[in-house]
């Protein structure tokens, strides 16, 4: 389910729970334990959930010992100023040397580590061995830049392999990474720069995206004009357009490519700073999530391996992220890269240039384990199975699920279409914050339920609570909080302690409040409803927009949904649609009431939106994430808010000038 998408986790005053619990609708009965083949083979089963009950810090102890340390930790976690944690305190490692360099040590050079897709088609294979020398001249080159531990550097670039190699790079140096997603605008990547005090920004000349050459570096010139810290910019030749040039900008293949493929690292403490990631948003002051080292990198690395499965020099992995995302940095970057795998890393949009091209590169690399994102899954579905169809996916034997919850539908969909009825599907539930995965199946022990992330993986305690803090009782809804540290926590809000302790842990003291509102099921699997400011209060009853969406999904007309609640004089809030619907279904009231018919069966008549409008697109930022708040403002006739973080401002145009239809409720 959903990384929280990297979503903003805040305090709210929003109350799930009162003297009801957050509404429980939706029930599903399908169950889908994995195959007996599946098992035999699997990296862990049940057992490793007992070891992680009989002695928690202890599992986690082991769990570090994946990476390689120059020197071990004398205790495995100080917790005395919560809620700042250390992890494998006196520890030192390097996190270069343990995704890069010891592969190669241990002679796997000539395994490729990834296999890069340019959008035109281009592509590189990059090995271990030649990732190491592309490292090493890269942290060579900001080392002459004077970068050096604890310094930040902001990198601003398209999918291909140097934002990869600079992320490491500054690790290896022990220098703090600032990525900032190539979608945003320069005063989103300035704000960025400036909270950060980066000293050297890396970007390209542009990237490609829907068959077209995107500039970057302009941005980067507007953003950099205006922030006096950027002492240097790196720029990668990738489109071979015209930029403008200043004094203080160098040329990757001048002043990198030239470096010693050499380079001595040094170990650094297991909390030595690792990355800044800014959450999503232009307004307002920015919110770098600070991460260290030792144990991000152990809860990474232990979560890649257990959650998708991964066989080091057997598997082609490919998850779908950008790295400006925290699921680019885990799942792409370092949790990977641990472990040895080889993956795929493609630039360009699902839809270039063809629908098929995923399916494509999954059939040209061989994938076996894809993970990608719900909004992509119910993309595919609208466009229909005959696409996939055309392209043999047999090689993909796991699938998986991240940056929101997965509508059973949709799952259904995923599971049946892309993974041929047999393959285990990972519906993982993190955010920005907890760094790495928290809540998923394991795909050689659980059975899964369509819809459901299952439970907290062995390590991690999260529980659902009331108002008043207290745990709730099975098929209860309420706030989803995490009880105990984790190696992967964020240690921070950059340069704001005081909004840290305030942000996640003032409303439930002892915990951290992860934003979200979830329930238990008749079996005790945890279902994530979405954020808690996402709840609509109808008649007194609160009931989760992610639920009224997963029922509309699941009507043969409709491929996609938004819920959101609009204020009404009767109800408090009366619920209203938004609806996309499957390419051959027909654009009426008929199809509007029947879809309305459909969510009053399936999980009863106080759930039937009182009005749904069929649409084109959905408001979404680049990641994937539905903005609700501007449907909110559609629903209520209210100007809009900021837009400046969709993947296409334009939408909201269209939405509002495109309606095609509006059946009401007047019962």
């Amino acid at each position: 389910m959903g990384a929280g998408v990297q979503a903003k986790s805040q305090v709210t005053t929003v109350r799930l729970v009162t003297e009801e619990t957050l509404e429980n609708l939706l029930t599903e009965t399908r169950h889908f334990p994995p195959s007996a083949e599946f098992v035999a083979q699997a990296n862990v089963g049940l057992e490793l959930y007992d070891e992680a009950i009989a002695d928690r810090l202890g599992f986690w102890d082991r769990q570090a010992g994946r990476l390689k340390w120059d020197k071990s930790w004398t205790e495995v976690l100080d917790w005395s100023d919560a809620p700042f944690a250390k992890w494998f305190v006196g520890g030192r490692l390097n996190v270069a040397v343990n995704c890069v360099d010891r592969h190669v040590d241990e002679g796997f050079g000539d395994q490729v580590a990834i296999y890069f897709e340019g959008e035109p088609g281009d592509t590189r294979e990059i090995t271990y061995a030649m990732l190491k020398d592309e490292v090493c001249r890269a942290a060579n080159a900001l080392a002459e830049l004077g970068v050096g531990k604890g310094d930040r550097v902001a990198i601003y670039l398209p999918m291909i392999p140097e934002a990869v190699i600079s992320m490491l790079a500054c690790a290896r140096l022990g220098a703090a990474h600032s990525v900032v997603f190539g979608g945003f605008s320069a005063e989103a990547l300035r704000s960025r720069i400036e909270d950060a005090q980066a000293k050297v920004v890396i970007t390209s000349d542009g990237g490609y995206r829907r068959g077209s050459a995107t500039a970057l570096k302009p941005a980067v010139d507007e953003a950099v004009s205006k922030s006096p810290c950027v002492e240097r910019v790196l720029v990668v030749r990738r489109t071979g357009q015209e930029v403008a040039w200043t004094d203080r900008d160098l040329w990757w293949h001048e002043f990198v490519d030239t470096q010693s493929p050499d380079h001595t690292p040094e170990f650094f403490d297991s909390e030595q700073q690792l990355f800044i990631l800014y959450t999503s948003g232009t307004t307002g002051q920015p919110k770098g999530i600070v991460h260290t080292s030792g144990g991000y990198l152990t809860q990474a690395a232990y979560t890649h391996d257990v959650v998708f499965d991964h066989k080091p020099g057997k598997d082609v992995y490919w998850c779908t992220a950008d790295v400006g995302w925290v699921t680019g940095h885990s799942y792409i970057v370092y949790g990977p890269l641990a472990n040895r795998a080889t993956q795929v890393m493609y630039e360009g949009t699902p839809d270039t240039p063809h629908k098929g091209r995923w399916w494509e590169i999954c059939e040209k690399y061989g994938v076996t384990i894809l993970y990608t994102a719900p909004t992509a899954i119910r993309t595919f579905a609208k466009w229909g199975h005959e696409i996939p169809g055309q392209f043999d996916l047999s090689k993909i034997r796991l699938l998986g699920s991240v940056g929101e919850p997965i509508n059973p539908a949709a799952w259904m969909w995923y599971r049946r279409v892309i993974g041929g009825d047999r393959c285990p599907i990972v519906d993982t539930w993190w955010q920005t914050e907890t760094g790495a995965i928290m809540i998923s199946p394991l795909p050689g022990a659980t059975t899964c339920t369509p819809g459901s992330a299952m439970s907290a993986l062995p390590g991690i305690v999260a529980n659902i609570v009331d108002d008043n803090g207290n745990y709730v009782h099975e098929t209860e809804g309420g706030y989803l909080v995490l009880s105990e540290p984790w190696p992967a926590m964020l240690r921070g809000i950059w340069g704001d302690e005081e909004r840290f302790r305030e942000t996640y842990w003032s409303q439930f003291p002892g915990k951290y409040f992860a934003g979200d509102g979830a329930k238990f099921d008749v079996n005790g699997a945890i279902w994530v409803l979405g954020r808690v400011d996402d709840v609509m209060n109808v008649s007194g009853h609160r009931i989760s927009t992610a639920e009224v969406e997963s029922a509309l999904v699941s009507h043969d007309a409709v491929a996609e949904a938004a819920v959101v609640g609009a204020t009404d004089e009767t109800t408090g809030q009366a619920i209203v649609a938004f609806v996309i619907l499957r390419e051959h279904a027909e654009v009426s009231d008929d199809t509007v009431e029947d879809a309305r018919k459909h969510v009053a069966t399936e999980i009863g008549a106080i759930a039937k939106p009182k009005r749904i409008l069929i649409v084109k697109e959905l408001p979404k930022t680049r990641s994937g994430k539905i903005m609700r708040r501007l449907l909110r403002d559609v629903a209520e006739n209210r100007s809009l808010g900021d837009v400046t973080t969709l993947a296409d401002p334009a939408v909201m145009g269209l939405i509002q000038t495109g309606l095609a239809s509006g059946a009401t409720d007047e019962d």
